[in-house]
């Protein structure tokens, strides 16, 4: 598994680590208007999947408000951000943030996204901070988990193998 510290304590990871080339892993998330999403919802389109702590820190506000702006440079790309904030405060925050371009999902329920991509905090029940790009026909293409789970990801990376994935 991926090593990460949050706040510079070693964390751990529950689930299975993805891998660039893996089949991406499906999964069962909240939209926010409590509807059930899956990984085939967007099946046939790219997908740039983030997964954050929280909406409500500051890393994981600007990660996402950067996401969103850049979502349009993106083409045919679906860009999908989930924590396991609850639904209706995913559905505020975007309000307030203005974000459009990008589909805020909440994994609270049960840690499908979580457990399926191997990003689960088990001590904080948290998502950790990583990036995935998922092609149109469902493999994985790029893959960054951030090493310390408060820090920026590598957007530059993530944005091109966003725009190269087919």
């Amino acid at each position: 598994m991926a090593n990460v510290t949050f706040k510079g304590n070693s964390v751990t990871l529950l689930g299975n680590e993805v891998k660039v080339g893996d089949k991406a892993p499906d999964f069962t998330v909240l939209a926010n208007d409590l509807s059930e999403v899956t990984l085939n919802d967007t099946k046939g389109q790219v997908r740039l999947i983030t997964s954050v702590p929280s909406l409500d820190t500051g890393v994981c506000d600007a990660e996402t408000r950067r996401f969103n702006e850049e979502a349009n440079s993106l083409g045919n790309v679906k860009v999908l951000t989930v924590s396991v904030d609850l639904p209706f405060a995913q559905k505020r925050w975007c309000a307030a943030a203005g974000i459009e371009n990008v589909q805020t999902l909440s994994d609270h329920r049960n840690l499908s996204f979580g457990e399926a991509y191997g990003v689960t905090i088990q001590e904080l029940r948290l998502l950790t901070r990583a990036v995935f790009v998922v092609d149109s026909t469902d493999t994985v293409t790029y893959v960054e988990y951030v090493s310390e789970a408060t820090n920026h990801p590598n957007y530059e990376a993530a944005l091109e193998a966003a725009k190269s994935a087919k």
